[in-house]
Protein backbone atom coordinates (compact mmCIF):
# COMPACT_ATOMS: atom_id res chain seq x y z
CA UNK A 1 0.00 0.00 0.00
CA UNK A 2 3.03 2.41 0.60
CA UNK A 3 4.08 1.50 -2.57
CA UNK A 4 0.70 2.64 -4.06
CA UNK A 5 0.46 5.10 -2.22
CA UNK A 6 4.07 6.90 -3.45
CA UNK A 7 2.80 6.47 -7.08
CA UNK A 8 -0.27 8.23 -6.63
CA UNK A 9 1.85 11.17 -5.05
CA UNK A 10 4.59 11.35 -7.58
CA UNK A 11 1.64 11.71 -10.07
CA UNK A 12 0.34 14.63 -8.33
CA UNK A 13 3.72 15.89 -7.53
CA UNK A 14 4.34 15.96 -11.64
CA UNK A 15 1.31 17.55 -12.38
CA UNK A 16 2.26 20.75 -10.02
CA UNK A 17 5.67 20.65 -11.94
CA UNK A 18 3.94 21.65 -15.08
CA UNK A 19 1.51 24.05 -14.08
CA UNK A 20 3.76 26.98 -14.27
CA UNK A 21 2.54 29.41 -16.44
CA UNK A 22 -0.85 31.37 -16.66
CA UNK A 23 -2.38 33.30 -19.42
CA UNK A 24 -3.87 36.39 -18.69
CA UNK A 25 -7.38 37.88 -19.37
CA UNK A 26 -10.80 36.02 -19.94
CA UNK A 27 -9.58 33.18 -21.82
CA UNK A 28 -11.45 31.66 -25.11
CA UNK A 29 -11.51 28.13 -24.79
CA UNK A 30 -11.47 25.13 -27.78
CA UNK A 31 -11.65 21.14 -28.00
CA UNK A 32 -9.92 19.17 -30.23
CA UNK A 33 -12.67 17.41 -32.27
CA UNK A 34 -14.51 14.37 -31.39
CA UNK A 35 -15.96 12.31 -34.34
CA UNK A 36 -19.29 13.49 -34.30
CA UNK A 37 -18.18 17.39 -33.41
CA UNK A 38 -16.50 19.80 -35.15
CA UNK A 39 -13.73 21.83 -33.37
CA UNK A 40 -16.38 24.70 -33.87
CA UNK A 41 -19.77 25.21 -35.81
CA UNK A 42 -18.81 28.89 -36.85
CA UNK A 43 -18.72 28.88 -40.65
CA UNK A 44 -15.28 29.13 -42.18
CA UNK A 45 -14.50 31.76 -45.64
CA UNK A 46 -13.52 30.47 -48.53
CA UNK A 47 -10.19 29.85 -49.57
CA UNK A 48 -7.01 27.62 -48.94
CA UNK A 49 -4.36 28.81 -46.33
CA UNK A 50 -0.80 27.74 -46.51
CA UNK A 51 0.64 26.11 -43.42
CA UNK A 52 4.32 25.00 -43.21
CA UNK A 53 6.22 22.48 -41.43
CA UNK A 54 9.90 21.89 -41.33
CA UNK A 55 12.03 19.12 -40.12
CA UNK A 56 14.13 15.83 -40.05
CA UNK A 57 12.01 13.68 -42.85
CA UNK A 58 15.59 11.54 -43.35
CA UNK A 59 18.30 11.03 -40.85
CA UNK A 60 18.40 10.47 -37.46
CA UNK A 61 15.72 12.17 -36.56
CA UNK A 62 13.46 11.11 -39.14
CA UNK A 63 10.96 9.47 -36.79
CA UNK A 64 10.51 13.15 -35.28
CA UNK A 65 9.94 15.29 -37.95
CA UNK A 66 8.02 12.71 -39.67
CA UNK A 67 5.71 12.12 -36.81
CA UNK A 68 5.25 16.30 -36.93
CA UNK A 69 4.13 16.24 -40.30
CA UNK A 70 2.01 13.38 -40.09
CA UNK A 71 -0.04 14.73 -37.49
CA UNK A 72 -0.53 18.10 -38.72
CA UNK A 73 -1.97 16.37 -42.11
CA UNK A 74 -4.77 14.18 -40.34
CA UNK A 75 -5.72 17.42 -38.65
CA UNK A 76 -6.05 19.16 -41.89
CA UNK A 77 -7.78 16.50 -43.68
CA UNK A 78 -10.30 16.20 -41.17
CA UNK A 79 -10.42 20.01 -41.08
CA UNK A 80 -10.81 20.12 -44.99
CA UNK A 81 -13.60 17.48 -44.60
CA UNK A 82 -15.60 19.96 -42.94
CA UNK A 83 -15.97 22.34 -45.88
CA UNK A 84 -15.57 25.90 -45.85
CA UNK A 85 -11.85 27.52 -45.13
CA UNK A 86 -8.80 24.58 -46.50
CA UNK A 87 -5.69 24.31 -45.66
CA UNK A 88 -2.35 23.34 -47.91
CA UNK A 89 0.75 21.21 -45.75
CA UNK A 90 3.32 22.77 -46.99
CA UNK A 91 6.49 20.19 -45.87
CA UNK A 92 10.10 20.24 -46.49
CA UNK A 93 13.34 18.41 -44.92
CA UNK A 94 16.06 19.41 -42.96
CA UNK A 95 17.33 16.70 -41.21
CA UNK A 96 17.92 18.53 -37.73
CA UNK A 97 20.49 21.04 -39.33
CA UNK A 98 19.77 24.37 -38.68
CA UNK A 99 21.32 25.69 -41.93
CA UNK A 100 19.23 23.03 -44.18
CA UNK A 101 15.94 24.66 -42.09
CA UNK A 102 17.07 28.31 -42.92
CA UNK A 103 16.95 27.03 -46.43
CA UNK A 104 13.48 25.04 -46.19
CA UNK A 105 12.14 28.05 -44.40
CA UNK A 106 12.87 30.94 -47.24
CA UNK A 107 11.32 27.87 -49.63
CA UNK A 108 8.18 27.28 -48.18
CA UNK A 109 8.13 31.52 -48.01
CA UNK A 110 8.68 31.58 -51.83
CA UNK A 111 5.55 29.34 -52.11
CA UNK A 112 3.24 31.35 -49.85
CA UNK A 113 3.50 29.96 -46.41
CA UNK A 114 1.22 31.96 -44.39
CA UNK A 115 2.08 30.47 -40.42
CA UNK A 116 4.89 27.81 -39.60
CA UNK A 117 3.94 24.58 -37.35
CA UNK A 118 7.52 24.20 -36.51
CA UNK A 119 10.37 23.16 -37.01
CA UNK A 120 10.43 20.26 -35.52
CA UNK A 121 14.04 20.27 -33.59
CA UNK A 122 15.58 22.98 -31.31
CA UNK A 123 18.52 23.82 -32.88
CA UNK A 124 16.92 24.23 -36.55
CA UNK A 125 13.84 25.82 -35.17
CA UNK A 126 15.85 28.67 -33.13
CA UNK A 127 17.80 29.81 -36.15
CA UNK A 128 14.83 29.78 -38.62
CA UNK A 129 12.61 31.90 -35.68
CA UNK A 130 15.55 34.56 -35.71
CA UNK A 131 14.49 34.81 -39.19
CA UNK A 132 10.73 34.71 -39.00
CA UNK A 133 11.06 37.00 -36.20
CA UNK A 134 12.62 39.78 -38.24
CA UNK A 135 9.99 38.92 -41.08
CA UNK A 136 7.11 38.81 -38.88
CA UNK A 137 6.26 35.27 -39.31
CA UNK A 138 4.32 33.42 -36.52
CA UNK A 139 5.48 30.20 -35.11
CA UNK A 140 3.81 27.28 -33.65
CA UNK A 141 6.27 24.88 -32.87
CA UNK A 142 5.11 21.45 -31.73
CA UNK A 143 8.27 19.93 -30.31
CA UNK A 144 10.92 22.77 -30.39
CA UNK A 145 11.54 22.78 -26.71
CA UNK A 146 14.43 24.81 -26.05
CA UNK A 147 14.30 28.27 -24.56
CA UNK A 148 16.59 29.47 -26.77
CA UNK A 149 13.81 29.23 -29.68
CA UNK A 150 11.86 32.05 -28.31
CA UNK A 151 13.60 33.88 -26.16
CA UNK A 152 13.24 37.63 -27.12
CA UNK A 153 10.97 36.38 -29.46
CA UNK A 154 7.03 37.69 -29.52
CA UNK A 155 6.14 35.16 -32.25
CA UNK A 156 7.22 32.34 -31.34
CA UNK A 157 4.79 29.90 -28.89
CA UNK A 158 5.42 25.97 -28.42
CA UNK A 159 3.12 23.33 -28.15
CA UNK A 160 5.74 20.88 -26.11
CA UNK A 161 6.90 21.26 -22.87
CA UNK A 162 10.21 23.35 -22.36
CA UNK A 163 13.61 21.79 -21.20
CA UNK A 164 13.96 23.21 -18.18
CA UNK A 165 10.76 21.82 -16.61
CA UNK A 166 11.15 18.29 -18.10
CA UNK A 167 14.77 18.36 -16.65
CA UNK A 168 13.50 19.73 -13.12
CA UNK A 169 10.10 16.97 -13.11
CA UNK A 170 12.50 14.10 -14.20
CA UNK A 171 14.54 14.94 -11.21
CA UNK A 172 11.17 15.39 -8.73
CA UNK A 173 9.56 12.24 -10.41
CA UNK A 174 12.68 9.70 -9.51
CA UNK A 175 12.31 10.85 -5.98
CA UNK A 176 9.06 10.83 -5.62
CA UNK A 177 8.68 7.23 -7.47
CA UNK A 178 11.56 6.01 -5.73
CA UNK A 179 12.93 4.19 -8.45
CA UNK A 180 16.71 5.46 -8.29
CA UNK A 181 18.70 5.69 -5.09
CA UNK A 182 22.07 6.23 -7.08
CA UNK A 183 21.45 8.04 -10.18
CA UNK A 184 24.22 8.46 -13.43
CA UNK A 185 23.32 11.01 -16.53
CA UNK A 186 24.66 10.27 -19.90
CA UNK A 187 24.14 13.74 -22.33
CA UNK A 188 25.28 15.38 -25.19
CA UNK A 189 26.85 18.11 -24.89
CA UNK A 190 26.84 19.34 -28.14
CA UNK A 191 23.60 19.79 -28.15
CA UNK A 192 21.01 22.65 -26.80
CA UNK A 193 18.02 20.40 -25.96
CA UNK A 194 19.88 18.19 -23.89
CA UNK A 195 21.93 20.58 -22.44
CA UNK A 196 19.30 22.77 -21.26
CA UNK A 197 17.18 19.63 -19.47
CA UNK A 198 20.89 18.06 -18.13
CA UNK A 199 21.04 21.59 -16.28
CA UNK A 200 17.82 21.55 -15.10
CA UNK A 201 18.39 18.31 -13.73
CA UNK A 202 21.53 18.71 -11.67
CA UNK A 203 20.26 21.93 -10.00
CA UNK A 204 16.78 20.41 -9.06
CA UNK A 205 18.42 17.07 -7.92
CA UNK A 206 20.55 18.99 -5.93
CA UNK A 207 17.79 21.09 -4.24
CA UNK A 208 15.67 17.85 -3.28
CA UNK A 209 19.10 15.56 -2.30
CA UNK A 210 18.51 13.54 -5.28
CA UNK A 211 22.35 11.54 -5.57
CA UNK A 212 24.07 11.24 -8.85
CA UNK A 213 26.83 9.12 -8.65
CA UNK A 214 28.43 9.38 -12.05
CA UNK A 215 27.92 12.48 -14.56
CA UNK A 216 29.17 11.77 -18.38
CA UNK A 217 28.72 12.76 -21.81
CA UNK A 218 29.65 13.10 -25.28
CA UNK A 219 29.02 15.14 -28.05
CA UNK A 220 27.54 13.51 -31.49
CA UNK A 221 24.51 11.04 -31.93
CA UNK A 222 25.79 9.52 -33.92
CA UNK A 223 28.12 7.99 -31.22
CA UNK A 224 28.43 4.17 -31.96
CA UNK A 225 30.65 3.32 -28.11
CA UNK A 226 29.00 4.32 -24.45
CA UNK A 227 31.32 1.90 -23.36
CA UNK A 228 33.05 4.28 -21.05
CA UNK A 229 29.85 6.27 -20.40
CA UNK A 230 28.28 2.84 -18.95
CA UNK A 231 31.47 1.73 -16.85
CA UNK A 232 31.35 5.00 -15.23
CA UNK A 233 27.98 4.29 -14.41
CA UNK A 234 28.41 0.84 -13.48
CA UNK A 235 31.59 1.79 -11.33
CA UNK A 236 29.69 4.21 -9.08
CA UNK A 237 27.08 1.98 -8.29
CA UNK A 238 24.12 3.34 -10.24
CA UNK A 239 20.85 1.85 -10.51
CA UNK A 240 19.25 4.62 -12.53
CA UNK A 241 20.60 5.62 -15.81
CA UNK A 242 18.92 9.50 -16.78
CA UNK A 243 19.11 9.95 -20.40
CA UNK A 244 18.13 13.57 -21.43
CA UNK A 245 18.70 12.04 -24.98
CA UNK A 246 17.04 11.44 -28.38
CA UNK A 247 16.22 7.64 -28.77
CA UNK A 248 19.03 7.44 -31.43
CA UNK A 249 21.87 7.35 -28.87
CA UNK A 250 19.12 5.37 -26.24
CA UNK A 251 18.95 2.76 -28.74
CA UNK A 252 22.60 1.99 -28.26
CA UNK A 253 23.09 2.69 -25.03
CA UNK A 254 20.36 0.06 -23.93
CA UNK A 255 22.10 -2.67 -26.73
CA UNK A 256 25.52 -2.49 -25.44
CA UNK A 257 24.18 -2.30 -21.36
CA UNK A 258 22.52 -5.46 -22.21
CA UNK A 259 25.66 -6.52 -23.99
CA UNK A 260 27.94 -5.68 -21.03
CA UNK A 261 25.41 -7.61 -18.55
CA UNK A 262 24.67 -4.18 -16.46
CA UNK A 263 21.22 -4.30 -14.96
CA UNK A 264 20.33 -0.91 -15.00
CA UNK A 265 16.93 1.30 -15.09
CA UNK A 266 16.55 3.83 -17.57
CA UNK A 267 14.76 7.50 -16.97
CA UNK A 268 13.99 9.41 -20.31
CA UNK A 269 12.46 12.50 -21.41
CA UNK A 270 10.33 13.59 -24.56
CA UNK A 271 13.01 12.26 -26.61
CA UNK A 272 12.91 9.26 -25.75
CA UNK A 273 9.55 8.76 -27.44
CA UNK A 274 10.09 7.06 -30.89
CA UNK A 275 11.89 4.26 -28.92
CA UNK A 276 9.59 1.44 -29.37
CA UNK A 277 8.92 2.19 -33.08
CA UNK A 278 12.94 2.01 -34.82
CA UNK A 279 13.14 -1.04 -36.51
CA UNK A 280 14.93 -4.04 -35.84
CA UNK A 281 15.04 -2.64 -31.99
CA UNK A 282 14.48 -5.62 -29.44
CA UNK A 283 11.58 -3.13 -27.23
CA UNK A 284 12.50 -5.76 -24.40
CA UNK A 285 15.44 -3.92 -23.80
CA UNK A 286 13.55 -1.20 -22.70
CA UNK A 287 11.27 -2.87 -20.36
CA UNK A 288 10.90 -1.39 -16.93
CA UNK A 289 11.99 2.11 -18.68
CA UNK A 290 10.83 5.24 -17.27
CA UNK A 291 9.72 8.31 -19.45
CA UNK A 292 7.87 11.96 -18.87
CA UNK A 293 5.29 12.23 -21.80
CA UNK A 294 1.98 14.11 -22.25
CA UNK A 295 0.72 11.34 -24.47
CA UNK A 296 -0.45 8.04 -24.51
CA UNK A 297 -1.66 6.31 -27.45
CA UNK A 298 -3.38 3.58 -25.16
CA UNK A 299 -5.74 6.21 -23.51
CA UNK A 300 -9.14 5.31 -24.25
CA UNK A 301 -11.14 8.41 -24.52
CA UNK A 302 -12.91 9.02 -27.87
CA UNK A 303 -10.02 11.53 -28.74
CA UNK A 304 -7.17 9.65 -28.79
CA UNK A 305 -9.06 6.49 -29.88
CA UNK A 306 -10.30 8.19 -32.79
CA UNK A 307 -6.01 9.93 -33.61
CA UNK A 308 -4.51 6.43 -33.02
CA UNK A 309 -6.73 4.51 -34.85
CA UNK A 310 -6.51 7.19 -38.27
CA UNK A 311 -2.53 7.42 -37.55
CA UNK A 312 -1.86 3.94 -37.48
CA UNK A 313 -4.32 3.00 -40.60
CA UNK A 314 -2.58 5.78 -42.69
CA UNK A 315 0.97 5.46 -41.72
CA UNK A 316 1.16 1.69 -40.18
CA UNK A 317 3.02 2.68 -36.89
CA UNK A 318 1.20 4.24 -33.40
CA UNK A 319 1.49 7.82 -33.11
CA UNK A 320 4.20 9.36 -30.89
CA UNK A 321 3.47 12.71 -28.84
CA UNK A 322 5.74 14.82 -31.97
CA UNK A 323 2.42 13.47 -33.79
CA UNK A 324 0.24 14.60 -31.10
CA UNK A 325 1.31 17.88 -30.62
CA UNK A 326 1.48 18.16 -33.87
CA UNK A 327 -2.23 17.82 -34.44
CA UNK A 328 -2.92 20.03 -31.74
CA UNK A 329 -0.85 22.73 -33.08
CA UNK A 330 -3.36 22.38 -36.29
CA UNK A 331 -6.39 22.73 -34.20
CA UNK A 332 -5.07 25.68 -32.40
CA UNK A 333 -4.19 27.47 -35.55
CA UNK A 334 -7.57 26.57 -37.00
CA UNK A 335 -9.56 27.95 -34.38
CA UNK A 336 -7.52 31.43 -34.51
CA UNK A 337 -8.21 31.07 -38.17
CA UNK A 338 -11.97 31.11 -37.15
CA UNK A 339 -11.98 33.68 -33.75
CA UNK A 340 -9.75 36.09 -36.36
CA UNK A 341 -10.86 35.31 -39.72
CA UNK A 342 -8.34 34.64 -41.48
CA UNK A 343 -8.63 33.63 -45.12
CA UNK A 344 -6.17 32.40 -47.66
CA UNK A 345 -5.73 36.31 -48.69
CA UNK A 346 -4.27 37.18 -44.91
CA UNK A 347 -0.60 37.85 -45.32
CA UNK A 348 1.92 36.24 -42.80
CA UNK A 349 2.27 39.34 -40.82
CA UNK A 350 -1.01 40.48 -40.36
CA UNK A 351 -1.77 36.64 -39.15
CA UNK A 352 1.13 37.08 -37.10
CA UNK A 353 0.49 39.99 -35.13
CA UNK A 354 -2.96 39.22 -34.76
CA UNK A 355 -2.00 35.57 -33.14
CA UNK A 356 0.37 37.05 -30.52
CA UNK A 357 -2.52 38.59 -28.38
CA UNK A 358 -4.88 35.99 -28.90
CA UNK A 359 -2.81 33.12 -27.91
CA UNK A 360 -2.18 34.80 -25.04
CA UNK A 361 -6.38 34.74 -24.25
CA UNK A 362 -6.80 31.30 -25.37
CA UNK A 363 -7.47 27.73 -23.85
CA UNK A 364 -6.88 24.54 -25.30
CA UNK A 365 -7.83 21.26 -24.92
CA UNK A 366 -6.45 18.59 -26.67
CA UNK A 367 -4.29 14.99 -27.17
CA UNK A 368 -1.92 16.61 -25.34
CA UNK A 369 -3.45 18.38 -22.25
CA UNK A 370 -6.54 20.09 -21.21
CA UNK A 371 -6.86 23.60 -20.41
CA UNK A 372 -3.45 24.61 -22.05
CA UNK A 373 -2.42 27.76 -21.48
CA UNK A 374 0.42 30.20 -23.00
CA UNK A 375 2.26 33.11 -21.92
CA UNK A 376 3.89 36.16 -23.68
CA UNK A 377 7.34 34.06 -23.66
CA UNK A 378 5.65 31.15 -25.58
CA UNK A 379 5.29 29.20 -22.94
CA UNK A 380 2.83 26.22 -22.48
CA UNK A 381 1.53 25.52 -19.28
CA UNK A 382 0.25 21.52 -18.99
CA UNK A 383 0.48 18.76 -17.70
CA UNK A 384 3.25 15.53 -18.13
CA UNK A 385 2.43 12.08 -16.82
CA UNK A 386 4.98 9.79 -15.83
CA UNK A 387 4.95 6.20 -17.93
CA UNK A 388 6.94 3.21 -17.53
CA UNK A 389 7.34 0.98 -20.70
CA UNK A 390 5.20 -2.86 -19.94
CA UNK A 391 4.95 -5.56 -22.05
CA UNK A 392 5.88 -3.22 -25.21
CA UNK A 393 4.25 -0.22 -24.41
CA UNK A 394 3.65 3.04 -22.32
CA UNK A 395 1.52 2.30 -19.22
CA UNK A 396 0.85 4.93 -16.42
CA UNK A 397 2.94 4.54 -13.55
CA UNK A 398 -0.14 5.94 -11.22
Amino acid sequence: MKKVFALVMAAVMVLGMFAGCAATDAPKTTEAPKDDAPATEAAAPAGTIKVGAIGPLTGDYAIYGSAVANGIQIAIDEINAKGGLQFELLNEDDQGDPTMAVNAYNVEMEKGMQVLLGTTTSGACAAVADVANEERVFVLTPSASNPVVNEGKDNVYQVCFTDPNQGASSAQTIKSLGVGEKIAVIWNNAQDYSTSIYQSFMAKAQEIGLEVVADTTFSDDGNADFSVQLQAAANAGADLVFLPIYYTPIVAIMQQADAAGYDFKFFGVDGMDGLLAVEGFNTALAEGSYMLTPFDANKSDELTSSFVSTYTEKYGVTPNQFAADAYDAMYIFYAACQDLGFTSETSAQDICEAMIPWMQTYTYTGLTGEGMVWTADGCVSKVATAYVIKDGAYASVG
